[in-house]
């Protein structure tokens, strides 16, 4: 049974790995590509937010790329902001982008994230963790990606609930987002995945991009979808069968076997 692993890179190759020790036929084909922000005012937000840290009560990662390209933007005059006794806290919806954050030196005990074993890894379940230490107006910087127009893009859910609470919300954009461009390879790929293969989807704006490069009937095909709204997506765009499974290995094993 083919698996089609649509994370973008090189998280997609890291699944098809673990998927292929499993005893999978993994393939990569990311249906999201990751870039640096390119435009110069894009740029400036950037190295301006690195600026305004002090006084912030809190970052917030989208994403394990939003905490890479961020902290490669930082600028050389701008000191480690975890060397000082006060750790501004670090917030994550899941388990990888906290180890992004570990990794990239941020302190364990300044990183706040959701258990590894939590039902899902969203804001939703990342609320219940943060929202007792807010206070009116402190500031709260959320770090994510950019559309295609530049602008940052993604839910508003975490902001509308903060600024419900009086907390200021600043949102900088830290990477690009945007649909791949296939090789001829990888659109016979798609077209061979059509009849009866098993699609992993992390993210609605994949199943989106998969519409757009590679439109028809999905009717044969099956998808594990790591959100329930991911996996609302993969019905809309016609997928035969979809299984929403926690976004964990192990977990994602399980619901492929469950409908191989």
């Amino acid at each position: 049974m083919r698996v089609i692993v649509t994370r973008p890179q090189p998280e997609a190759d890291r699944w098809v790995a673990g998927l292929a020790r499993q005893g999978f036929d993994a393939a990569a084909l990311p249906l999201i590509a990751i870039a640096p922000v390119r435009s110069a005012e894009a740029r400036e937000r950037l190295q301006a937010a690195w600026q305004q840290l002090a006084g912030r009560a809190a970052l917030m990662f989208v994403s394990a790329n939003a905490v890479q390209h961020f902290f490669a933007a930082r600028p050389a005059t701008v000191p480690w902001p975890w060397a000082s006794g006060t750790l501004p806290h670090c917030w994550a919806p899941g388990p990888g982008t906290a180890q992004a954050l570990v990794d990239a030196g941020v302190p364990a005990q300044a990183v706040v994230s959701p258990p590894a074993d939590a039902a899902q890894f969203d804001s939703e379940t990342l609320w219940p963790l943060v929202s007792p230490g807010l206070r009116a107006g402190q500031q709260v910087l959320v770090v994510r990606g950019s559309g295609a127009d530049g602008q940052p893009a993604g839910r508003d859910w975490l902001a509308g609930r903060l600024a419900a609470c009086g907390v200021v919300v600043d949102t900088v954009a830290a990477y690009a987002r945007q649909a791949p461009v296939w090789s001829a390879a990888e659109h016979a790929l798609a077209q061979q995945a059509r009849q009866g293969a098993i699609w992993l989807f992390s993210s609605s704006e994949a199943v989106g991009h998969l519409q757009g490069l590679a439109p028809g009937s999905w009717a044969h095909a099956r998808a594990v979808a790591t959100h329930p709204r991911i996996a609302d997506a993969a019905r809309a765009a016609g997928f035969g069968v979809v299984c929403t499974s926690r976004p964990a290995l192990d977990a994602v094993v399980a619901s492929i076997e469950s409908i191989r």
